[in-house]
């Protein structure tokens, strides 16, 4: 028998890998002749870089880069040589965490610094540069980050403007004359969960400026912002920025991607998949174990469970989830292609409990089920 250990990591209780080695304990102290592969995933939020760097075995660069207010500050990306590839996650140098809540202010705020982080990549000769633009405390469009990059925006007195959301109704034009020349060559591949439009009720200033330090009047700025650089965005790319879905995240590093790095958009958990070779590492599986924190309604939408169940469904696989809590019924669970549901809740005396204890809990969990087989 062949099972395949394909979790999330349990929030601030268990990793991804972590789960693999109790599930691992618990079922070869039932049956050790069970065939486990190890493949734990992510959907692109935090956690992610741990898990792709299992299937890219890369190393750490450290680079200097501008944090969102343009001061100097160190950070961090992957890079694999054999396969040059590259892991950049937004955050890093563009995001929230870097910043105290009373300094949020997405308006002033910029993407130097991630573009700082692509162009190190470039020059070490990346040739696949994987972008995850979760948790942004920009609101830019991405200008900053093409700015890193050669590209220069310009007022109407043909100035380059200082690269932030408060600046972009102030652009009058491109100019891309002194872009890095290996942006043409590099496979940009960009982990986006949201499918918001630039501007507009449902876009990227009206919908996430607030939780990123913008006040009402801002967002009426920021949004008129996008509006007006998307004309220009159609007018040298040639590019209906509106009607790209997924344009709008991270206060529009979506459609900044497509143009400025003719990146391609894609579901977190698709990207790191693919990365497993994760459909091919099927063949043969008579189960697959998945799991997350919490298993509720919300799974379904881009979650890495969601893409598990996608790839066993295609394969007629058989599917356990072991989760942190389970919030369904379940009727409901077995309706989503989940065969077999437990729950760290369920043994643990308490929630204390059972974050300090999961990886015991996840353990017996496995124990119960191989007992089941």
């Amino acid at each position: 028998m062949k099972i395949v250990l394909a979790p999330d990591k349990f929030k601030n209780s268990l990793t991804g890998m972590a789960f693999c080695q109790a599930v691992e304990a618990g079922i070869h102290a039932v049956n050790p002749d069970i065939d486990i592969l190890k493949l734990p995933l992510a959907d692109g939020g935090d956690g992610t870089i741990e898990v792709v760097n299992f299937y890219l075995n890369g190393r750490v660069v450290e680079v200097d880069v501008s944090n969102p207010f343009f001061e100097p500050i160190k950070a961090n990306f992957l890079y694999a040589e054999a396969s040059k590839t590259a892991f950049i996650e937004m955050a890093e140098a563009s995001g929230l965490k870097l910043l105290k809540r009373k300094d949020f202010d997405c308006k002033n705020a910029t993407t130097l610094g991630t573009g700082d982080m692509i162009l190190d990549a470039l020059n070490k000769g990346a040739r696949t540069i994987i972008l995850g633009i979760g948790g942004s405390a920009t609101n830019d469009c991405g200008i900053g980050m093409a700015t890193a990059l050669g590209y220069r925006f310009l007022d109407e007195k043909g100035k380059e403007v200082v690269p932030t959301g408060f600046n972009l109704l102030n652009i009058r034009s491109i100019d891309a004359t002194n872009v890095h020349p290996n942006i043409s060559e590099v496979n940009f591949k960009i982990a986006c969960d949201v499918t918001n439009p630039l501007y507009g009720e449902d876009g990227a200033a009206y919908v996430y400026a607030t939780q990123k330090g913008a006040k009402a009047r801002d967002i009426i700025l920021l949004d008129d912002g996008l509006k007006s650089f998307a004309k220009i965005l159609q007018s040298v790319f040639g590019v209906d920025a509106q009607s790209i879905q997924g344009a709008g995240a991270a206060g529009g590093m979506g459609i900044a991607s497509k143009v400025f790095l003719n990146g391609t958009l894609e579901r977190g958990i698709e990207l790191i998949k693919d990365l497993a070779q994760f459909d091919k590492q099927l063949h043969g599986a008579d189960w697959i174990i998945t799991g997350e924190g919490k298993l509720d309604t919300q799974t379904m939408s881009g979650k890495t469970i969601q893409g598990v169940l996608s790839s066993a469904k295609a394969k007629q696989i058989k599917v356990a989830a072991f989760c942190g809590s389970i919030d369904l019924e379940n009727d409901n669970a077995k309706d989503f292609g989940i065969e077999y549901t437990d729950a760290v809740i369920k043994y643990s005396k308490s929630l204390n409990d059972a974050m300090k204890n999961s990886y015991g809990y996840v353990e017996k969990m496995a124990t119960t089920f191989a007992r089941q087989l």
